[in-house]
């Protein structure tokens, strides 16, 4: 007989979601130099655009200039300039030119001038009044379009950082507990079959399962395959498309292609979800552990060994 995930009640998901949105508010709220530090090196970027583009003088920039933007890296900074700010996939596709890679755009005269044309007609008129007008800005003017710059930058940084750094945060504390368990990590292949990828005690990072992509795959003392989704949520809303859309579609998927008595889906959780999700996750075979207490994960996967006899 093999040993079952644990199925939560009502209760306990509704336990457990309170310590997860209270570690979250928490985290939030924590003191770091992320900020200052993204700001400061965003400060610098624009002080730097400004100078090597005269104050953003439309008739004063030159193939010159343009190409110094490219070759001191300030491409990102150029792109901010627009309000809202231009995506590179964006900026490639309207300015219609062969790359936006700094390299290859520098070499290119034609292309930095259409690169600049976009640029100059969608620049922000609310960060920049002094372009439309034709005229140098004011000290005042000029002080407030470094700083409203700045703060946009830094801002869509500490974003991107906050979603890759909690995926990645999620994944090395999975990984770091297997480790703990006595589990070594393997390099990651396509497992088409279920004697295929990590081996007893064996663990990989996101490998290919099947046609979908798991973040931790386990193999468990009864020689199952444990396919573990690490899944952050910053609210009850996006947990919707985090755990039901994905996590607990992949599970539906990974059952039926191998068979329940073949491999466990689960799901490791932080953040902010609604109990309603869980349970509707947990009903679709998805099996739910928090990072804040992987000791539940633990006793698990111990227990696929007691069964097995190993």
């Amino acid at each position: 007989m093999t040993s079952t995930p644990p199925i939560w009640t009502h209760e306990e998901l509704g336990e457990d979601a309170v310590i997860a949105a209270g570690l979250f508010r928490d985290e939030r709220l924590a003191i770091s130099d992320s900020w200052d530090t993204h700001y400061h090196d965003a400060r610098a970027k624009f002080e730097s655009l400004f100078e090597q583009l005269n104050n953003l003088n439309p008739g004063a920039i030159t193939d010159k200039s343009l190409e110094g933007v490219y070759g001191m890296g300030l491409g990102e900074a150029l792109r901010y300039l627009a309000g809202p700010p231009i995506s590179d996939d964006d900026l490639h596709i309207v300015a219609d030119v062969v790359s936006i890679v700094p390299g290859v755009l520098r070499k290119n005269p034609e292309d930095l001038r259409k690169v600049f044309a976009v640029i100059k007609k969608v620049i922000d008129p609310h960060r920049f009044p002094w372009i439309e007008a034709a005229r140098k800005p004011t000290r005042q003017e000029r002080e407030a379009a470094l700083l409203a710059s700045s703060v946009l930058l830094a801002a869509q940084r500490i974003a991107t950082e906050r979603r890759m750094t909690g995926k990645d945060k999620q994944e090395t504390l999975v990984m770091n507990y297997l480790r703990q368990l006595g589990f070594v990590e393997v390099r990651a292949e396509t497992i088409t079959t279920i004697v295929k990828g990590p081996q007893p005690m064996q663990f990989c990072a996101e490998c290919q399962l099947g046609e979908r992509k798991a973040d931790v795959v386990v193999r468990l003392h009864d020689t199952r395959l444990m396919a573990i989704e690490c899944k952050v949520s910053n609210s009850s809303t996006n947990s919707v498309k985090r755990l039901n859309n994905d996590a607990a579609v992949k599970a539906e998927y990974w059952i039926k292609q191998f068979g329940a008595a073949q491999v466990v889906p689960a799901a490791v959780l932080a953040g902010v979800f609604k109990v309603l999700n869980l349970e509707q996750a947990q009903r679709s075979g998805l099996s739910l552990f928090w990072s804040h207490d992987l000791e539940k994960l633990g006793a698990f996967i111990q227990s696929t060994g007691s069964v097995s006899g190993n």
